[in-house]
């Protein structure tokens, strides 16, 4: 996996409230071989791969510099304090926030026609929420269900609606005019969070952020500090994370 697909997948995850998607993001659970940082072989492969129209370059990278400086300021000081909750207990937290996410998935692989996904998502959400205590823990992937997650903007990509233009939403972060549409979206249509006010979804979604980073090992300062320019890699690593997910 190159560097531009693990940062785009960091973008969706650790900078989940910066990303929210920081969906709104990330899905972090324990983490597995493939989440580790870099690998050595990663810093040689530098493929561009696909490309999106910025029209608004300069005020992404006046919104990207807000969220970097959010991210800094506060969203990671208050991960690491939370870091004083003994590991184990913050990746059942992460758990239970990745179970919320899979009923909209599994709407989503059916949308897609991916009956084998669909079913495979609302097996583990059925199993999880049960024997595993609200999604605190994952009995599902030890029996052979592991999660695919899905959302509108795949969705919307698998039928060939394109990306449109890049934008980086304050507060939220790296998106396109699809996927920002297909965000919005997803929240209308998901039975868990459609019957929660703007507020308690917001405050979920921030408990979210500060759980995926409280787990994360510190990747997006070191692939923000290494990079020539921060804004060009991570536009880079979303559009090329965001191709991928919509060819599996």
């Amino acid at each position: 996996m190159s560097v531009f697909k693990k940062a785009g997948r960091l973008g969706l995850t650790s900078l989940a409230v910066i990303s929210l998607q920081l969906g709104l993001v990330s899905q972090a659970g324990a983490q597995d071989d493939d989440d580790d940082f870099l690998e050595e072989e990663d810093f040689f492969e530098f493929d561009e791969g696909p490309t999106i129209a910025d029209p608004f370059e300069s005020i992404n990278r006046a919104t990207f510099a807000l969220n970097d400086s959010l991210y800094r300021g506060v969203l990671k000081p208050v991960a690491v304090a939370f870091r004083v909750v003994p590991e184990p207990a913050r990746v059942s937290l992460s758990n239970f926030f990745s179970n919320l996410g899979t009923p909209i998935s599994a709407i989503n692989a059916l949308l897609q026609l991916d009956l084998p996904n669909a079913g495979t998502e609302a097996s583990r959400f059925v199993i999880n929420s049960t024997i595993g205590i609200l999604g605190l823990f994952d009995p599902a992937s030890s029996m052979g269900l592991e999660q695919d997650t899905e959302d509108l903007g795949q969705t919307l990509g698998r039928y060939g609606v394109g990306h449109g233009f890049y934008v980086v939403i304050p507060f939220l972060g790296f998106s396109s005019l699809r996927d920002g549409l297909g965000s919005l979206g997803n929240t209308a249509a998901d039975p868990i969070l459609n019957p929660l006010s703007s507020g308690e979804i917001i405050a979920l979604n921030l408990a979210e952020a500060e759980t995926a980073l409280s787990l994360d090992a510190d990747t997006y300062e070191a692939l923000y500090d290494s990079a020539i320019d921060p804004y060009i890699f991570f536009r880079t690593s979303y559009i090329q994370n965001r191709a991928g997910r919509v060819e599996e």
